[in-house]
Formats: structure tokens, sequence, C-alpha cells
């Protein structure tokens, strides 16, 4: 094929029509047996796939994530991280995986301060402001990728038993090699990220079309990929942590003087953890990833509002209009004062402990609430800055059995680093930039630790039974998206109607604003088309700084999927689920 001429996303009606239609007008997929949602419609049917050869949500898991890292690897990929709730329909337990990896042993706050770097700014009440920490394209950013470690015991500890590894990674290295046609919305995200595939790697043609980024419905091979994942079928977690893989990924970072060797991969570790939950109103639980996952975020936010409603404070959320000034004020002050602490206390938990306990407690829960003023927005509270980011894919997978699986990954900043190990067609992750470098702060880098993670998934019962496993994915979007999401199904909304509402997102401006008059104020309410003039109008009287977005700048708001257990009166499993227009997906269910 020849290289097309690059389009000028700015100026064509396409790419505005593809994130501006509201509603979606999607229709709620249903079905009575396997269900997989996700943001790319291949990476979908690949989970199909394993669920029609006899593979349980688990297997289906790992086949879709694989996909993912095919069809969109701007967002994921085998060179970053994933965590993994399950709802085990036997015992009807949630169980959780970190799958996040490490800093290098020999990478020390004082060697990053030789390469020019500062520590970060903290006030008097030792609440973070200026932060710094590492850049992106410094190599030293990359942690060890756990994504490979968390496929393999995705498989080994949760899944049917019924297909090995190399069966649940064939759907991927088949479309890998043959070519797979880029869609638009990823295409677009490639084309910005063209350069940093240029200059981060001598290997960048790896992951180029002809030299350069793709446009939609050009097909790309990744050959090299495809091996990977045939080293990680083979010979399992020492296909990828030792030998050629775990080669390629030291001499290249080393080349740019990085600290990561050899053992820091070899040693790497999936951690099976014990979910974090709060119960709302007494009858839907939301499960979380514990630290160093941002999921307290999420609960936080709701044990607030419980509270809130529960004093008498404000009148019952689902009492409230849908998206009125008072419904989101609400929710806006709820979620700053979850990420006011989530700033500092959200850490890895062998160095630091988080001290959860204590945040969910319901006295801490009553003393947070009462910051809140239901009229107007309180500034003394807003401390952290979150930053805006949709470069990660959530999916999510239920089975025959009433198994569900909720699953992310991401390379963190979309390509990640942007850098790619020679030979193994990926980029690896620069999660390593959510660190804090300054010693006084629980979550400074440290050789061998976690850094604050933002990618969480999510699952909900309601009485004990399995309620719904959803996601939003988009780095510090997605405990909002949780809450948003979460208070729309609440409401009595279908799954594609609850991912079709319009969303906010407290956020700094983008970089690329496009937004006039945007200033970098430490937290900006930014809403979508669909929310009124009023409701815009008296947020800002309530001293809220609003502003509208449009087109892809929409993307901060996040993509989620959406699978709905329902209640019905035969007694037969049937799955209802959502995918979100903002992205290329869809659900589709299994027959």
């Amino acid at each position: 094929m020849s290289p097309s001429p690059k389009i000028d996303w700015g100026k064509v009606d396409a790419p505005e029509l593809v994130l501006e239609r509201f509603a979606s007008r999607r229709s709620v997929v249903y079905g009575t047996k396997g269900v997989v949602a996700s943001s790319q419609p291949l990476a979908t049917e690949a989970g199909l796939e394993i669920l029609r050869r006899g593979g349980n949500a688990a297997d289906a898991a790992v086949a879709t994530s694989a996909a993912l890292n095919v069809t969109e690897p701007s967002c994921c990929g085998i060179g970053g991280d994933a965590f993994c709730l399950f709802f085990d329909a036997k015992t009807k337990q949630v169980k959780a995986f970190n799958g996040s990896g490490r800093s290098p042993e020999k990478l020390t706050l004082e060697y990053m301060k030789t390469r020019g770097l500062k520590g970060s700014t903290l006030d008097k009440d030792s609440i973070l402001l200026v932060p710094s920490s590492i850049p992106p394209t410094d190599l030293n950013s990359v942690t060890v990728p756990g994504c490979a470690a968390a496929w393999v015991d995705t498989v080994s500890k949760l899944g049917s038993g019924k297909l090995s590894l190399a069966e649940i990674l064939e759907p991927a290295i088949r479309i890998a090699e043959e070519g797979v046609p880029v869609s638009e919305v990823h295409s677009y995200a490639w084309q910005k990220s063209e350069d940093l595939l240029k200059r981060a790697s001598p290997n960048s043609d790896e992951m180029l079309f002809d030299g350069r980024a793709p446009l939609p419905g050009e097909v790309v091979k990744l050959p090299n990929l495809a091996r990977t994942f045939r080293d990680l079928a083979e010979h399992g977690k020492d296909g990828f942590y030792k030998g050629r893989v775990a080669e390629a990924i030291v001499d290249l970072i080393q080349s740019k003087g990085g600290k990561m060797e050899l053992e820091d991969l070899a040693k790497h570790e999936t951690e099976f953890v014990t979910p974090i939950s709060y119960t709302y109103n007494d009858e839907v639980t939301v499960y979380e990833c514990p630290p160093n996952g941002q999921g307290l975020v999420a609960l936080l936010a709701l044990g607030i509002l419980d509270n809130l409603e529960k004093s008498g404070a404000i009148k019952p959320l689902l009492q409230m209009e849908h998206n009125s000034p008072e419904y989101l004020h609400a929710l806006i002050e709820a979620l700053r004062l979850g990420f006011a602490d989530s700033q500092w206390y959200i850490a890895d938990p062998a160095f630091k402990d988080a001290h959860v306990d204590k945040l969910l407690s319901k006295d801490y829960l009553e003393s947070r609430a009462k910051l809140v003023d239901p009229n107007r927005t309180n500034p003394q509270f807003v401390h952290g800055s979150p930053a805006h980011s949709s470069d990660t894919v959530y999916f999510t997978v239920t089975d025959q059995w009433g198994n569900a699986c909720s699953y992310i990954q991401s390379n963190y900043a979309g390509f990640g680093s942007g850098a790619i190990p020679k030979g193994c067609g990926f980029t690896l992750q620069n999660r390593g930039s959510g660190f804090v470098l300054d010693e006084k702060h629980p979550n400074c880098l440290e050789g061998g630790k976690r850094p604050y993670h933002t990618i969480i998934p999510a699952l909900a019962t309601r009485n004990g039974e399995l309620f719904l496993s959803y996601g939003v994915m988009g780095g510090f979007m997605q405990p909002q998206g949780h809450v948003q999401v979460l208070f729309n199904m609440l409401r009595g909304f279908t799954p594609q109607a609850a991912l079709d509402a319009p969303r906010f997102c407290i956020s700094p401006p983008p970089p690329e604003s496009e937004i006039p008059g945007a200033e970098a104020k430490p937290t900006v309410v930014y809403l979508e088309p669909g929310v009124s003039k009023t409701t815009v109008s008296r947020l800002r009287d309530m001293g809220h700084d609003v502003q509208v977005v449009r087109g892809f700048l929409r993307g901060m708001m996040g993509r989620g999927q959406i699978i709905q257990k329902l209640n019905n009166s035969t007694g037969r499993l049937v799955w209802a689920a959502g995918s979100d227009p903002r992205a290329d997906g869809h659900a589709a269910a299994q027959i």
C-alpha cells in the first residue's frame, strides 16, 4: 500500500463525529452464555473465540488482553502492567491480583538527582503540591513489565484448566502475523505518538507502517510481537523475564543510562492480594484492588457520599436530577477529597502502610463528609492535580458459569516510553514516572518499589450476588468514572446508557489545550456536551472552574465497559453489556 498523507484531525469532520455523537444509539448486548466487552472489536472476538472453545472468563480475558496489545498498542501491551478482579461464581468470592512491576533495585533518588532532577515542593501539611517525577522519556521511568506474568498467572490460577496458554494466545499471535486494520480512534493516538516512537529507540520501524503511523483501515503486521508471544507461550514466564526478551529490554535501557538489570526481571512475581471494598447504602459493595493502585479514591468518594446522605446534609443522590448542579457538585467534592488523601497515602504497601482500614472507617468518612458544603466548593482540600489520560485499556469478560473477570492493562502514557526492545515488537511502559522525587513522601522513588498506579478494574455485588463487572480506563479519570457509572446504573440506566451519559473529569488542562481561556489551575472540572448550560452556569456560581470539551478532547473522560448480571423470573443466567462510544470497540455475546 502506498503511503497516504497524514490527516489533520483538527480540520476534518470524521473524528469529531466519532466522539461527538450522543447518545450513541447502541443497543444493550444481551447473552445467556459468555460476554466480552472491550475497546476494540477484534480483541472482543479473540475473547469470544476462547469462550467458544470452553475457556472461562479468566482464559478469555487473557486472550482479549493479548489481542488488545496487537490492535491498540498505543494504550497497552506486554511491556506494561495489568490488574485483575475475578468473581468466582462457585464461592461468590472476589479474587484480585496486582500485576504491576517494581523499579530497578539499583535505581535511587540520588542517582536521579545526578541526572539533573530536583525534589518536589511540599506544603506545611505535607500534602503534595508540585510533584517532581522521572521524565516519561527517561528510560529510568521503565519499571519491570508485569503484564506477561499476569497473563501466565491468570490462566494458571483463575483459568478453567481446559486450555493451555499457547492456545489462549493463539488468536493474538494470528492477527499479529497476518495483520490487523487500524481503527479510527487508535489511528489518531498512533499519529500523535509517531515522533515519540522515532526518538525513543533505534527500533521504531517495528511499530510503524512504512516508517510512519498508520491511518484508519491500513493493515499493520507485528511479526516481532508475535514472536514474543510465542516465546511466552512456549516457555512461560522464562520466555519473557529471562533469555532473548529480557536481554533486549536490559540492553536498551542501559544504553540510555538506565539502571535495569537482568536480575530485576528474573525475580518479578505477580502478587495475589485481598481486594478492598465499600458497601454503599448497606446494599451495593464495590470492590477495588488495594494500593499501590488508586481504587481507594473511588471507595473514599462513595463513603463520603454515603455519609452525606445518611447525615441529611444532602438528599439522596438517586432522588436528585441526573447531572443536575447539586448532583454533580456532590460527586465532584467527594472525589476531590478522595484524591487529596490518595496523593499522600497511596504507595507500595511493602514500603509504607496506606492505612486503608482507617481511611475507610466510619469515623474518618464522617469527618471527611463534614468538609463538604452542599452549596459551594471547598478549595481547602484541593491538593492534588489529577492528570487526564486515556492511554489504558479496560475490558470485562463473563462466562456461561457465572464467573466475571474485570481486567485492565496499560503502558501508562500512550506508548509508554516509546522505546522498543530490539526484535520484540512492543514498547516499554514509563510507569516509574508515577514516583515522587522527595524522600519525605511515601511514594518517593526507591529501588525495588512499585509506584502509585492509576489503572484500576472494578466489580460490584448486590446483597452478595454479582451485580456489575465494570471499569472506566484513563489515568486519574478512572476512579471518577467508577463513581459516575455506578450511580448511573443504580439510577436504573442500562449498561449502554450508563456509558453514553456525559461525564465530568477533574483535571488540569491538557498540554495541547484547545479550550479558549483555559488556565493551569489545580483542578478544573471538565464537562462533556449534553450537560445543560444552566448546570454549567450554576456550577460556576458554586465556585467550580468549569470547561466544556468537545471532539477528541473528550478522550479525557475515559472509555468504559460494563457487564451486568440480570435478575429474571426464569432463573436463567442473563448478561447485559455495554461498550463506551468514546472508543472503537463493542460488546458481543457468545452463542
